[in-house]
């Protein structure tokens, strides 16, 4: 079979919390003016009250409310693909499967968190929401479930995912959004950034200030995250979970699963309901690859201490694997993956060793992404084409071991607004990036002053 699909009365029932499951327990949030464990009501300024108890949520499981259900089947269950044209091309004795989440009204799987923020939002009376979105991909789908529940979305998009995909923009004013190229003016935050450097082409942590501080000015107002805190990663595992059974349907069990990672949330909802099993013992052997771009290389090259999640320093210190909130990164077309920190639960898991990591250039990820266009059809979007640059390489791993290896990575969009680099990239024009040592180390010297993790 090419592809395994699932009927809507598959589709999962509860998220998967892997936050009991994890080794030793997760290091507190830190309350970023006080440095204290972080308390649930201290982020009530900022979320509803149901996702704070999710956040912090010790359950395994959590339901899934039949509304947010509901509007899943919109699209869901994602198909699961047999990459065997890929296989093919590649001489390869490896299986090769993806899940595909390019199928959503927004063309990713950022959906699979949006709507629920925005239900549990709307039911708590919120009637607009902020947030930060760096390709675009977040900010279309939170514009999407806020189209759905008449809930006012604002989204502050680094300035240069803005410039470089303005249909994006389209989708989000298409869905009643109104959108504004960060740094902007209309915030402290960005106006600090501007006055340093007028040209500044943005960062989601600079985003993530504006979109916070936004909020914060106004009581009808609350801000959504789009990826890195608990919520999001649970939310996400819908993912993971439908492809466990679709990999039932097809008699196989993945040797290795590789995602990409920005935030952590594409690349942990895939993940984490095969991680269960590793913990549990149960498939012991199975390996977790996590793919990211040299030119924001968090898990590769940064380091594992407590930072805030944007640049003004308005959000709770997370403990997570960073470059450093002020970092600055260089404006690939992979605007996704150009988030200075990563989950703090991926990061727990890399640290002790149950997550590989891997970082790959621009040029090398696109090349792949053509391979897999003119092998399998999918145009897919560049911050997938690094899972894929990872799977890749597993299969090439196999071919040249003579062994099977079942490999599954996470296709987590579609490049459809992405054309233009393809273009650039067609025509020789794109650009590599590897960060000097000398700039992350400029950048990890701002750290805030806590005693490391």
């Amino acid at each position: 079979m090419k592809k395994f699909i699932l009927a809507e009365n598959d589709l999962p029932q509860q998220w998967y919390n892997i936050l009991p499951d994890l080794p030793t327990p997760l290091p507190p949030y830190l309350n970023p003016v006080t440095h204290e464990p972080l308390r649930p009501e201290d982020l009530a300024p900022l979320l509803p009250q149901a996702v704070i108890e999710q956040e912090f949520s010790p359950e395994r499981w959590i339901d899934i409310p039949e509304q947010v259900r509901d509007i899943y089947r919109m699209w869901r269950p994602s198909p699961l693909v047999r990459a065997d044209r890929l296989e093919k091309a590649l001489d390869t004795p490896a299986k090769i499967y993806f899940k595909y989440e390019g199928v959503s009204p927004a063309g990713s799987h950022k959906p699979n968190t949006a709507i629920p923020q925005v239900y549990y939002n709307a039911n708590e009376g919120v009637r607009r929401l902020t947030t930060e979105t760096g390709a675009g991909q977040w900010g279309s789908a939170l514009s999407f479930a806020g189209s759905l529940f008449g809930v006012a979305v604002t989204v502050y998009m680094v300035r240069a995912s803005y410039h470089q995909k303005p249909y994006r923009r389209s989708l989000m004013h298409t869905w009643g959004a109104e959108v504004f190229p960060s740094p902007t003016d209309r915030t402290q935050a960005g106006r600090d950034i501007l006055a340093k450097d007028p040209e500044s082409s943005g960062s989601l942590g600079i985003a993530i200030s504006e979109a916070v501080e936004d909020a914060l000015a106004h009581d009808d107002t609350k801000f959504a995250l789009g990826s890195a805190m608990n919520h999001v990663v649970l939310h996400q595992t819908v993912i993971g979970l439908e492809a466990k059974r679709q990999l039932e349907m097809a008699g196989d069990y993945p040797d290795v699963v590789v995602g990409c990672v920005g935030g952590g949330s594409n690349f942990s909802g895939l993940v984490f309901p095969f991680m269960a099993d590793r913990l549990s013992g149960e498939r012991p052997q199975t390996r977790f690859v996590a793919a990211e771009p040299t030119a924001c290389p968090t898990l590769t090259r940064g380091t594992y201490t407590y930072d805030y999640p944007d640049s003004a320093g308005l959000g709770p210190l997370l403990p997570m694997r960073t470059v450093g909130h002020g970092f600055m990164p260089a404006p690939i077309h992979a605007g996704g993956l150009r988030f200075h920190g990563d989950a703090p639960t991926l990061c727990a898991l890399h640290e002790q060793g149950y997550i590989e990591a891997r970082a790959y250039e621009q040029g090398e990820v696109f090349a792949e992404a053509v391979r897999f266009a003119r092998s399998e059809g999918f145009v897919m979007a560049p911050e997938s084409s690094h899972a894929l640059r990872g799977a890749v390489q597993e299969a090439l791993a196999a071919k040249e071991e003579g062994r099977e290896r079942t490999i599954l990575f996470g296709l987590s969009g579609h490049g459809h607004f992405d054309l233009g680099a393809f273009d650039a990239y067609l025509a020789g024009q794109l650009e590599d990036y590897t960060i000097p040592q000398a700039q992350l180390d400029e950048a990890l010297s701002q750290l805030p002053k806590i005693a490391k993790i």
